[in-house]
């Protein structure tokens, strides 16, 4: 079993720290969001993948423009062609939060919450904590 999952065919990946070599490899992902707050590249970390750092820091007020960047960041990457894998820690909360604002900017969905069901449907232990919806509700108004 994986610890990623597809979010959009062939374009977007997510997941946790602990499966970017094997997203890398399987996939052939050239783009790399950490969105952790530490920004520490994880070890053995693929030389053929470059890395970004979009960090979010949870349990703290006032992030609505890391997320917005972070988000900005993946679609840019996606409308240029690339193939692109982001993740947080274990991939529920951070990871949630972006995946549910790319659904949003690519029209997959039309509401945070329509696309956080979508979001969940393909990676089942995305939990998106209070202040994160809150952020997400503001920017998808």
């Amino acid at each position: 079993m994986t610890n990623y999952h597809e979010l959009v065919k062939g374009k977007i990946y997510i997941g946790g720290v602990d499966a970017i070599q094997e997203a890398v490899e399987k996939q052939g992902i050239t783009e790399v969001f950490d969105l952790r707050a530490g920004g520490q590249e994880p070890e053995g970390f693929p030389i053929e993948a470059n890395r970004h750092v979009c960090p979010i820091v949870e349990g703290v007020e006032g992030q609505d423009e890391s997320v917005k960047n972070a988000i900005g960041a993946v679609k840019e990457a996606v409308e240029q062609g690339k193939t692109v894998y982001f993740h947080c820690s274990g991939g529920r909360n951070r990871t949630g939060t972006v995946a549910t604002g790319i659904l949003l900017e690519l029209g997959q969905a039309s509401t945070v919450e329509e696309a956080e069901q979508k979001a969940k449907e393909v990676r089942s232990i995305i939990n998106i904590n209070p202040e994160m919806k809150e952020v997400l509700k503001r920017l998808y108004v």
